[in-house]
């Protein structure tokens, strides 16, 4: 479900430019989800604030951080009150927790089959993320799960969001 003014529990999906925002695209691409505009992914907070995967870590900055850029808002339709709050709870113990350029790596030698030892606990664990990991990890803390089709945890990308929750 798309809309215009973003709720607590509301995941932001909006553009990165410059050579990080075309790394991305070009590792959604290879991950099999398409090459579009959507590079990064953020959950929104209370009290006008958002949580988000940054090189520096996961970090909660104020929501205007992103006024000026285009941010398409998303969620699951019939998303409740509580599940919201649960989001919101789950999303403030990923402060802090590494970014990892290499997860993007990992999913795609996932996608291509690529027999590498370990490579599902790495995808999975959450002891480092992309943007579109951490949200889809704090989903599955409050309980609700964005993806029904059998992929592994961790297998998400911003792009994933997007073909999910706004096409």
């Amino acid at each position: 479900m798309r809309h215009t003014h973003p709720l607590p529990g509301d995941i932001g999906l909006t553009q990165i430019s410059g050579v990080t925002g075309r790394l991305i695209r070009f590792g959604q691409w290879i991950n099999g989800d398409g090459f579009a505009d959507y590079e990064h992914a953020f959950l929104v907070l209370p009290d006008d604030r958002l949580l988000e995967a940054e090189p520096g870590g996961a970090r909660i900055v104020p929501l205007d951080t992103y006024d000026g850029a285009e941010v398409r808002y998303v969620c699951p339709e019939r998303l409740t009150e509580r599940q919201r709050a649960a989001l919101c709870t789950a999303a403030t113990r990923y402060t802090g927790v590494p970014y990892s350029f290499l997860d993007y790596l990992a999913i795609a030698a996932h996608r291509f089959r690529l027999p590498l030892p370990g490579l599902r606990r790495y995808v999975a664990s959450t002891r480092h993320m992309i943007c579109s990991q951490l949200v889809d990890q704090c989903y599955e803390d409050a309980g609700v799960h964005l993806f029904a089709d059998g992929r592994w945890p961790g297998y998400v990308t911003p792009m994933a969001l997007y073909h999910l929750l706004a096409d």
